[in-house]
């Protein structure tokens, strides 16, 4: 009997090992496959220049075959999106909104780049003044409401990108003249003008089911700015001042933040508040401007760069004297604490050194003290959010010694 058992035993034994054998054989050989693949796809990317091979002949077919191994790999894990860098071909991950954009598909992504998704500093810019008029609103010693910032956040967005669908509709002649603009997608011919007018009605629609969320005083508030966001791009055809008008339109968030929350505008808080955003916005927009300014002159596009010339650092110090100003009176009035006139000061400074440091004829440097104005507006922000949560602080202290009165 253990004869026997033995023998079966050896047999299961021996039946097995050629089993797991072919198994690890078949491991091991798909992994070599696997290694050829991407030996084969680096030799594409290593030996060929613009789509064509060194001996000169057409990859279309290998072509399709990179598309189908890079498919793959993003079946396998279709969260990420890899971008090669220079570096020996190693990958890195980037959630830059530009990456967002360049990673959706190829169909979408003339929308996403028409609304300028991959330049979020615009809606930021555009945002920045709501958040700091729902934090002006909320009760002392309470953080601004999270809900309205959301709210606010996807207007927005919305918002941005139909002003930018309006602008480039109206500009597109123009865009065209401009090395900078001429890839934009309707003056590159990527979107037709009805495209982007039904895309224009789609973003105005969700901007309105957000404002409709909001109590009646704000919508009718907010549907008030409308003709600033038609009107604007017009204006850089009539007169040198268009960013002026655009501070009118950037800033309307000061007025709607409040009245969102409160269901009224307290004008002697919001108009100070308003005030202030415009000359801000007359600030780093006139800094914007001097990357075209060659251009503009050309074509006949109207900016504050163009007036100002060489007085723009004179200009843009009043306009910066005038900002602070009103700031500080929008404090007063709201009954602001420390931490707000402490962040008043280091805005000042910011400013300063933004407006003395710029050289007008550098557009990288335009660009770069222009892009900064994010985190100036984030920093005001911080100041309104703390001064607001040491109001209930010093309240409670007046109330306690009124009680020891």
């Amino acid at each position: 009997m253990y004869g026997v058992t033995h023998s079966r035993g050896h047999y299961q034994t021996n039946a097995m090992f050629p089993a797991k054998l072919t198994s690890q054989l078949t491991l091991s050989t798909l992994r070599r496959i696997h290694h050829g693949a991407l030996c084969s796809l680096s030799n594409v990317f290593l030996h060929t220049e613009g789509g064509r091979t060194r001996d000169g002949t057409s990859l279309h077919s290998d072509s399709s075959v990179l598309q189908r191994g890079l498919y793959g790999q993003r079946v396998l894990h279709p969260s990420l999106r890899p971008h090669e860098t220079r570096q020996y071909g190693r990958r890195s991950f980037s959630l830059s909104a530009a990456t967002v954009v360049n990673s959706a598909p190829g169909p979408v992504q003339p929308y996403l780049r028409l609304m300028r998704l991959d330049k979020p500093i615009g809606t930021w810019l555009l945002y920045l003044p709501c958040t700091w008029s729902i934090a002006l609103a909320a009760d002392p010693g309470c953080l601004p409401h999270l809900g309205m910032l959301t709210l606010f956040g996807a207007g927005a967005l919305l918002m941005r990108g139909a002003g930018c669908t309006i602008n480039d509709m109206w500009d597109k002649d123009f865009d065209k003249k401009v090395a900078r603009t001429a890839t934009r997608p309707i003056a590159s011919g990527e979107i037709s003008q009805r495209q982007a007018l039904v895309f224009l009605g789609g973003q105005l629609s969700l901007a309105l089911g957000v404002l409709l969320c909001l109590n009646y005083y704000s919508i009718a508030l907010g549907a008030a700015s409308l003709s600033l966001v038609i009107s604007y791009p017009l204006m850089k055809r009539i007169t040198y001042w268009p960013q002026f008008v655009l501070g009118l339109t950037f800033n309307w968030g000061a007025l709607l933040g409040w009245s969102a929350v409160k269901g009224f505008c307290d004008w002697s808080v919001c108009l100070p508040l308003y005030f202030s955003g415009v000359m801000w916005t007359l600030i780093y927009d006139t800094i914007y401007a001097h990357q075209d300014k060659e251009d503009d002159m050309k074509i006949g596009v109207k900016s504050t760069a163009l007036r100002f010339h060489e007085q723009t650092k004179p200009w843009l110090s009043g306009f910066m004297a005038a900002m602070m100003s009103g700031l500080v009176v929008t404090g007063v009035n709201a009954e602001q604490t420390l931490p707000y006139y402490a962040v008043l000061s280091t805005v000042a400074v910011h400013l300063t050194y933004q407006i003395y440091s710029l050289d007008i004829n550098r557009p990288e440097d335009c660009w770069k003290k222009f892009s900064s104005n994010k985190n100036l507006g984030l920093l005001l922000l911080l100041g309104i959010v703390a001064g607001n949560l040491l109001k209930e602080r010093r309240e409670t202290l007046l109330q306690n010694d009124e009680a020891v009165r």
